[in-house]
């Protein structure tokens, strides 16, 4: 609860989730007292007494919404007052909520939903009637989208480039890992939220026990079937352990045109010719001149860890963080870029990500219920966070000032953990991630200030 406060010596702003910001339009002093009261579950910011509205009008403007909504009038006496509501809404994108937890005992959401897709089906299908078909583009007739090619190679690179540097910067930066869930966090000891959700999680009162962490714990081994042929046959259930299996993203650039000598796929020169829904045959290439080969843009290989040497200084770790958060999001905007040519599928209750038009037809799903669906995947589309999943850990505001503490837990933001690495490692803080690290939001020291404060 605030009283009279003086707003021109320091500069405050309400964010989107209701957190007072150091970065705002000043306002000037208000005469008349006024008392603004806040709870964190709320999404605005309620100012309630006699105060100056045309003078708070006139001072939030810009970065502040500022709507009025009168309670009670009554005339002004010396027993009756007016008494009005001002909410303060911020539109400033700095703070964002985080990403939604979804229980497993429920299927995730469909990128777009399925009342969406019926009603895209129905006017294409109105709208092609009477006009001739027109032939099926690449990728779905078999070819390889040439203007894609070179983005593959930089994917395929920028993953090698990332897990090499990776390696070399987690001998640098600490990183912590539960030894009984799956929870990792970046910083000088592990943070002191009590969140553990393992085994005997409640004899421990949801402490964690932090050990070391390794790379696959920052990067999730996403691992799919390799296809010879994209467009044949579906995987049955019986060939699911003569198949190999390899990384996700390896696997969208091979389909995408990088060719890779220990895992060889089919590459067509003309369509297919369609049959039927799901029926094709390969058109005769006999009259094609033969192709003259061009040797591939160089590949980067996987260093052992032998080979790998942590940075020297200060000032080398912070170009390498630098180049380690470029190559994460070259990574991850290329192959954004090519999920929305070539088709990648995702199973609804389980992490089974499958790089097709249609999912394979191995029952190996041990999600929720999986016993009514006899271990069959629910196919959908899938997006980005299923091909390469962010581990979002807590963000560390100073890496040497006091560790996090746990009744402050609503004022820190978090970042995903390639991020946060690279920032603890000197690098500068992209964008797009600043809305969920809550940069600008002022931090308590302790539990006294936020019940002085709030």
């Amino acid at each position: 609860m605030i009283s009279g406060m003086d707003f021109t010596s320091a500069h405050y702003s309400v964010g989107s989730r209701g957190f007072l910001q150091n970065k705002s339009i000043p306002l000037p002093r208000i005469d008349n007292p006024w008392k603004l009261s806040y709870h964190p579950k709320w999404r605005s910011v309620k100012l309630k007494p006699e105060l100056n509205l045309r003078s708070l009008a006139s001072s939030v403007h810009g970065a502040c919404e500022l709507r009025i909504s009168q309670i009670g009038v009554t005339p002004h006496t010396s027993s009756q007052t007016c008494k009005h509501v001002v909410v303060i809404k911020s539109n400033h994108p700095q703070n964002a909520d985080f990403p939604k937890y979804y229980s497993r005992r429920e299927r995730k959401p469909f990128p777009i939903p399925v009342v969406e897709l019926r009603r895209a089906a129905r006017e294409r299908k109105k709208n092609s009637i009477g006009k001739p078909k027109r032939p099926v583009p690449p990728p779905r007739n078999g070819l390889v989208v040439r203007s894609l090619i070179p983005l593959a190679y930089e994917v395929l690179n920028a993953r090698v480039k990332l897990i090499n540097n990776l390696r070399s910067l987690m001998r640098v930066v600490p990183v912590h890992a539960c030894k009984w869930c799956n929870e990792i966090h970046v910083g000088p000891e592990g943070h002191p939220f009590r969140s553990c959700r393992g085994q005997r999680a409640e004899v421990r009162k949801g402490e964690h026990q932090w050990t070391k962490a390794t790379l696959e714990d920052i990067l999730l081994p996403m691992e799919v079937y390799h296809l010879y042929d994209r467009l044949g046959k579906r995987i049955s259930h019986e060939e699911r352990f003569a198949i190999p299996r390899i990384p996700a993203v390896v696997e969208l650039c091979i389909q995408a045109g990088v060719d890779l000598p220990d895992l060889p796929t089919k590459r067509r020169r003309k369509g297919v010719i369609r049959i039927g829904k799901s029926e094709f045959i390969d058109a005769n290439e006999d009259d094609l001149p033969d192709v003259v080969p061009q040797p591939p843009p160089p590949i980067l290989t996987e260093l052992p860890d032998s080979d790998i040497a942590a940075p020297l200084n200060a000032e080398e770790t912070a170009l390498l963080s630098e180049e380690t958060i470029k190559a994460w999001d070259k990574m991850r905007s290329g192959a954004k870029r090519l999920m929305r040519l070539y088709s990648v599928r995702v199973c609804g209750y389980c992490p089974e990500v499958h790089i097709s038009p249609s999912g394979h037809k191995a029952q190996n799903c041990g999600a929720y219920k999986h016993q009514q669906r006899n271990g069959q995947h629910g196919w959908q589309a899938a997006v980005l966070d299923d091909l390469i999943p962010p581990r979002y850990v807590w963000h560390v505001p100073d890496v040497t000032g006091p560790p996090l503490q746990r009744e402050l837990r609503s004022f820190y933001g978090q970042a995903p953990a390639v991020v946060e690495i690279c920032v603890q490692g000197g690098a500068a803080v992209p964008e797009q991630y600043k809305s969920t690290m809550r940069l600008d939001v002022g931090i308590p020291k302790d539990i006294k200030e936020v019940e002085m404060v709030v």
